[in-house]
């Protein structure tokens, strides 16, 4: 194992309950995700550490899916979590389970609950039971039904489960206190009706178990050991403790639960609600935008598994809620992305470079290096000719003293080839630049006399006779602000709008620009979708789902500097 100084509070625990043999040393952990949904950034975080904690320490970890809600839930949903737990690096092996495999047992756990005293049928209605709660400040009032007898209890739960009854006609909650300081404790909801089929049980069931119910029984039906999951469910751990004091182990063992501060970055928002009006009001094309912060998106984006893990590895795991800044992330991002990025010359904005003295039909085939910090990556060869792609904005006409790319009378090289100086430019009628004119020196390629001689600006080509036409997106930040989500709360307030209204305030316009005539060379077309690149010069890039042989299509996935720390500034 690591040195003390370096284990986390977690890992802390678990030494002290092997110390004890509280588990006989057993470290089972499970990754319990709703199926409601596309897993977000957050959620990275807690496959990491369930999965990682339980490899450190030679145990096990489980997904289970909490399908406790039919009305949300589908095979959809269940499939890109499986996709996603995988791409991140993680396998459960045989250990796949799902809170509605424990529907039976659940229910005759229920029963006993109500036959030791300790839960009843309840005919308040939703709004009544929260009346009846109290506040932080005074306690809760019994309900009426809370005394009635445990026959009759019985008889109105197994009534609830045969369908005698409409939604949110009766529920069962727990008897526990309904003065305690600890609201969760004032006799929580532990079944509610809900006639809808299930995705996998279909109508067999027409009640369904509380998260409250289902998770702590579900861990400790499958011998978890510590049940990892985020800070607002601290509150929860008394009654997490209190459904499984009638809990019957073969050894005698209950899972226990802990704690960890829940992933908040900058300038992002991973509430499923809100990112789920994104999608449905086409905001973004869908939960795989790569402006979404659902790992399905940010695979999409070009983000590596590793960068994530990168960067989770960087903030760590406490219990202290903090807000981590997105340059975080996203030099993670090219942390790892510059090892294992394959580097090719794209033009995004063109302006063509004729080389004047160079002549007309040759064509020469010059090694590019794949990339340079991987030995083993290889070359591969990219086509020079007369006339070549260059950025536009590599081009000044009246430069400033130390502007040291293209402009007339100033030498460059231009990459993997040639020193070229600048002669003059055309413009058209508008006074728009079309062409860059240049003279090469022949002596001054790889292996020539002059390969070494030096010069202060490299700039990047695509011969345009040997290149492909392309479709580049520009992806952004989403959100214009470093808080989006206090920001919406502050301007919904203030305003009394729906959601959409004040996330239309605070959604950075630029988040997508779509160049359409942008040209790279051939050999990108050879690499597979989501290939990792880097555009010399420009920044990271990956070959989007949509691209085809006809259709390049590529997405930015982040720059090669945070150039939002320079405007912030």
């Amino acid at each position: 194992m690591d040195n003390e100084t370096t284990k986390n509070f977690i890992e802390t625990i678990i030494d002290e309950d092997n110390e004890k043999n509280t588990y006989g040393k057993r470290v089972h952990t499970r990754f319990p995700p709703e199926p409601n949904g596309y897993l977000h950034l957050g959620h990275a975080k807690s496959i990491c550490l369930n999965f990682g904690i339980a490899k450190k320490y030679g145990g096990l970890t489980n997904l289970r899916f909490d399908d406790t809600n039919p009305s949300k839930e589908n095979t959809e949903y269940v499939d890109s979590i499986k996709r996603d737990v995988k791409w991140l690096g993680f396998d459960w092996d045989d250990r796949m389970f799902y809170a509605s495999d424990y529907f039976d047992k659940l229910y005759e756990y229920a029963k006993k609950l109500i036959t030791l005293g300790k839960a009843y049928v309840d005919d308040l209605s939703g709004d009544e039971i929260r009346a009846y709660r109290g506040t932080f400040n005074e306690p809760g009032k019994e309900s009426p039904y809370r005394n009635r007898s445990v026959e009759e209890n019985l008889k109105l739960f197994e009534e609830m489960k045969d369908g005698k009854y409409a939604d949110g006609e009766k529920v069962l909650r727990a008897k526990i206190d309904m003065a305690s300081p600890n609201l969760n404790m004032r006799d929580p909801i532990l079944y509610r009706i809900v006639h809808a089929d299930h995705h996998r049980t279909g109508s067999k069931w027409c009640i369904y178990p509380m998260y409250d119910l289902a998770h702590p029984v579900s861990d400790a039906i499958e011998r978890i050991t510590h049940s990892i999951c985020t800070l607002e469910f601290e509150a929860h751990r008394p009654l997490y403790n209190w459904v499984l004091e009638d809990w019957e182990d073969p050894e005698g063992q209950k899972p226990r639960q802990i704690e960890f501060a829940r992933l908040n970055v900058t300038n992002m928002i991973t509430s499923k609600r809100k990112l789920r009006t994104l999608v449905e009001k086409g905001i973004v094309s869908g939960w795989d935008d790569p402006r979404m912060p659902t790992i399905c998106g940010f695979r999409r984006r070009g983000y590596s598994p590793e960068s994530i893990h990168k960067f989770i590895d960087k903030i760590g795991y406490t219990t202290y809620d903090a807000l981590n800044d997105i340059a975080l992330l996203e030099s993670s991002v090219r942390d790892d992305l510059n090892s294992r990025a394959t580097r090719v010359s794209a033009v995004i904005n063109p302006v063509k470079l004729i080389i004047t003295n160079y002549p007309e039909g040759q064509v020469e085939e010059l090694e590019a290096i794949n990339n340079p910090e991987d030995p083993e990556a290889g070359s591969h060869m990219i086509e020079f000719s007369r006339e070549l792609w260059m950025e536009r904005e590599d081009f000044m006409e009246d430069a400033p003293k130390k502007y040291f790319r293209m402009t007339p009378g100033q030498e460059v090289r231009l990459k993997n080839a040639y020193i070229v100086k600048c002669t003059g430019c055309k413009k058209d009628e508008n006074g728009i630049i079309t062409e860059v004119y240049c003279e090469y020196d022949a002596n001054t390629r790889s292996g020539m006399p002059d390969a070494n001689r030096k010069v202060k600006g490299t700039l990047h080509w695509v011969s345009c006779n040997h290149c492909l036409q392309a479709e580049v997106r520009l992806y952004d930040r989403l959100w214009k602000v470093e808080n989006p989500r206090d920001e919406l709360a502050a301007i919904r307030e203030a305003k009394n709008c729906e959601a959409l209204e004040a996330m239309k305030e605070i959604i950075n316009p630029d988040s997508l620009k779509v160049l359409p005539n942008c040209y790279i060379e051939k050999f990108a077309a050879t690499l597979p979708v989501l290939s990792y690149l880097q555009f010399q010069r420009i920044g990271y890039f990956n070959i989007d789902k949509d691209s085809t042989p006809e259709k390049l299509v590529f997405n930015r996935t982040v720059g090669l500097k945070d150039t939002w720390g320079k405007i912030n500034k």
